[in-house]
Protein backbone atom coordinates (compact mmCIF):
# COMPACT_ATOMS: atom_id res chain seq x y z
CA UNK A 1 0.00 0.00 0.00
CA UNK A 2 2.80 2.46 0.91
CA UNK A 3 4.82 1.80 -2.20
CA UNK A 4 1.65 2.31 -4.36
CA UNK A 5 0.68 5.44 -2.72
CA UNK A 6 4.69 6.34 -3.36
CA UNK A 7 4.13 5.66 -6.95
CA UNK A 8 0.85 7.24 -6.98
CA UNK A 9 2.76 10.96 -5.49
CA UNK A 10 5.43 10.11 -7.81
CA UNK A 11 3.88 9.96 -11.12
CA UNK A 12 2.01 13.06 -9.87
CA UNK A 13 4.70 15.52 -8.95
CA UNK A 14 6.60 14.16 -12.56
CA UNK A 15 3.10 15.46 -14.97
CA UNK A 16 3.02 19.12 -12.64
CA UNK A 17 5.06 20.55 -15.01
CA UNK A 18 2.90 19.85 -17.90
CA UNK A 19 -0.45 21.49 -15.98
CA UNK A 20 1.38 24.61 -15.68
CA UNK A 21 1.02 27.12 -18.78
CA UNK A 22 3.94 27.28 -21.11
CA UNK A 23 6.36 29.96 -19.90
CA UNK A 24 10.12 31.20 -20.11
CA UNK A 25 11.94 30.05 -17.15
CA UNK A 26 12.78 33.49 -15.84
CA UNK A 27 9.28 35.27 -16.49
CA UNK A 28 7.60 32.23 -14.48
CA UNK A 29 10.23 32.99 -11.82
CA UNK A 30 9.97 36.83 -12.04
CA UNK A 31 5.51 36.17 -11.83
CA UNK A 32 6.07 33.89 -8.56
CA UNK A 33 8.29 36.25 -7.01
CA UNK A 34 6.41 39.40 -7.48
CA UNK A 35 4.34 40.29 -4.74
CA UNK A 36 0.41 40.37 -5.38
CA UNK A 37 -0.75 44.06 -5.86
CA UNK A 38 -2.39 45.78 -2.92
CA UNK A 39 -4.72 48.76 -3.10
CA UNK A 40 -2.47 51.17 -2.36
CA UNK A 41 -0.10 49.97 -4.96
CA UNK A 42 -2.97 50.04 -7.39
CA UNK A 43 -2.72 52.89 -10.54
CA UNK A 44 -5.80 54.50 -11.57
CA UNK A 45 -5.73 55.27 -15.54
CA UNK A 46 -6.92 58.61 -16.96
CA UNK A 47 -8.57 56.67 -19.64
CA UNK A 48 -11.98 58.25 -20.33
CA UNK A 49 -11.54 61.39 -18.08
CA UNK A 50 -11.61 59.12 -14.87
CA UNK A 51 -8.86 61.06 -12.46
CA UNK A 52 -8.99 58.42 -9.78
CA UNK A 53 -10.73 55.74 -7.73
CA UNK A 54 -14.73 55.38 -7.72
CA UNK A 55 -16.75 55.63 -4.69
CA UNK A 56 -19.46 53.60 -3.55
CA UNK A 57 -21.33 54.71 -0.32
CA UNK A 58 -22.74 51.75 1.68
CA UNK A 59 -25.94 52.35 4.07
CA UNK A 60 -26.13 49.19 6.38
CA UNK A 61 -29.27 48.05 7.93
CA UNK A 62 -28.08 49.27 10.72
CA UNK A 63 -28.24 53.19 9.04
CA UNK A 64 -24.51 52.86 9.74
CA UNK A 65 -22.34 54.37 6.47
CA UNK A 66 -19.24 52.75 4.68
CA UNK A 67 -17.14 54.89 1.61
CA UNK A 68 -15.37 52.28 -0.23
CA UNK A 69 -13.21 52.90 -3.35
CA UNK A 70 -12.83 50.86 -6.59
CA UNK A 71 -11.67 51.12 -10.11
CA UNK A 72 -14.38 51.43 -13.27
CA UNK A 73 -15.01 48.44 -14.65
CA UNK A 74 -15.32 46.72 -10.74
CA UNK A 75 -19.16 45.63 -9.91
CA UNK A 76 -20.36 45.86 -6.61
CA UNK A 77 -20.20 42.25 -5.62
CA UNK A 78 -16.54 42.19 -5.79
CA UNK A 79 -16.10 45.87 -4.39
CA UNK A 80 -18.52 44.38 -1.16
CA UNK A 81 -15.72 41.58 -0.97
CA UNK A 82 -13.02 42.96 -0.76
CA UNK A 83 -14.14 45.58 1.33
CA UNK A 84 -15.58 42.96 4.56
CA UNK A 85 -18.89 44.51 3.37
CA UNK A 86 -21.33 42.01 5.06
CA UNK A 87 -23.17 40.84 1.61
CA UNK A 88 -23.12 37.07 0.45
CA UNK A 89 -22.68 36.57 -3.05
CA UNK A 90 -22.72 32.93 -2.66
CA UNK A 91 -22.74 32.28 -6.83
CA UNK A 92 -19.85 34.26 -6.97
CA UNK A 93 -20.71 36.82 -9.09
CA UNK A 94 -22.55 34.88 -11.92
CA UNK A 95 -26.38 35.83 -11.87
CA UNK A 96 -27.41 32.54 -9.97
CA UNK A 97 -28.34 33.62 -6.81
CA UNK A 98 -29.99 36.90 -5.39
CA UNK A 99 -27.63 36.85 -2.41
CA UNK A 100 -26.28 39.86 -3.62
CA UNK A 101 -28.99 42.33 -3.27
CA UNK A 102 -28.73 45.98 -3.08
CA UNK A 103 -31.47 48.63 -3.36
CA UNK A 104 -30.20 51.53 -5.19
CA UNK A 105 -31.22 55.16 -4.13
CA UNK A 106 -33.73 56.76 -6.60
CA UNK A 107 -31.24 59.49 -8.31
CA UNK A 108 -29.10 56.70 -9.51
CA UNK A 109 -31.49 54.25 -10.46
CA UNK A 110 -31.87 56.20 -13.85
CA UNK A 111 -27.85 55.82 -14.16
CA UNK A 112 -27.64 51.85 -14.31
CA UNK A 113 -28.12 50.13 -17.18
CA UNK A 114 -31.66 48.28 -17.73
CA UNK A 115 -31.63 44.89 -15.28
CA UNK A 116 -31.31 42.17 -17.61
CA UNK A 117 -33.97 38.90 -17.58
CA UNK A 118 -31.96 36.73 -15.81
CA UNK A 119 -31.23 39.78 -13.29
CA UNK A 120 -35.18 40.22 -12.79
CA UNK A 121 -35.70 36.25 -12.39
CA UNK A 122 -32.77 36.16 -9.70
CA UNK A 123 -34.56 39.10 -8.32
CA UNK A 124 -37.91 37.58 -8.03
CA UNK A 125 -36.06 34.60 -5.40
CA UNK A 126 -34.78 37.76 -3.10
CA UNK A 127 -35.57 38.48 0.31
CA UNK A 128 -37.49 41.72 0.86
CA UNK A 129 -37.26 42.68 -3.05
CA UNK A 130 -38.17 46.03 -3.44
CA UNK A 131 -38.81 48.25 -7.15
CA UNK A 132 -35.20 50.11 -6.27
CA UNK A 133 -33.66 46.10 -6.10
CA UNK A 134 -30.85 45.50 -7.72
CA UNK A 135 -27.61 42.33 -7.93
CA UNK A 136 -24.22 43.65 -6.81
CA UNK A 137 -22.65 41.64 -9.36
CA UNK A 138 -24.67 43.08 -12.19
CA UNK A 139 -23.79 47.24 -11.14
CA UNK A 140 -20.88 48.00 -12.87
CA UNK A 141 -19.40 50.80 -12.13
CA UNK A 142 -18.40 53.61 -14.11
CA UNK A 143 -17.61 57.28 -13.81
CA UNK A 144 -21.26 57.98 -14.04
CA UNK A 145 -21.85 56.01 -10.96
CA UNK A 146 -19.23 58.06 -8.79
CA UNK A 147 -20.57 58.46 -5.66
CA UNK A 148 -23.32 55.68 -5.91
CA UNK A 149 -25.47 55.15 -2.84
CA UNK A 150 -26.25 51.65 -2.34
CA UNK A 151 -28.64 50.28 0.25
CA UNK A 152 -28.05 46.88 2.19
CA UNK A 153 -30.81 44.72 2.66
CA UNK A 154 -31.32 43.42 6.27
CA UNK A 155 -31.23 39.76 4.88
CA UNK A 156 -31.21 37.13 2.06
CA UNK A 157 -32.52 34.50 0.85
CA UNK A 158 -30.20 31.34 0.27
CA UNK A 159 -30.35 27.56 0.37
CA UNK A 160 -27.25 27.49 2.75
CA UNK A 161 -28.65 26.88 6.14
CA UNK A 162 -25.87 25.96 8.01
CA UNK A 163 -24.02 29.84 8.32
CA UNK A 164 -21.49 29.31 5.30
CA UNK A 165 -20.74 32.57 3.51
CA UNK A 166 -18.64 31.90 0.76
CA UNK A 167 -15.41 34.06 0.17
CA UNK A 168 -14.28 36.01 -2.89
CA UNK A 169 -11.38 33.90 -4.53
Amino acid sequence: LKLQFLYLIGSFLTHIPLMLPRFPAAQLARALAAPAPRAAQLRWHTEGGTTGPLSVRWVAPDGSVTVTKCKPGENLLELAHENGMNIEGACDGVCACSTCQLYVNDPWQDKLPEATDEEYDMLDQAFEVKPESRLGCQIIMTEELDGIEVRIPRGTRNLYVDGHIPHHH
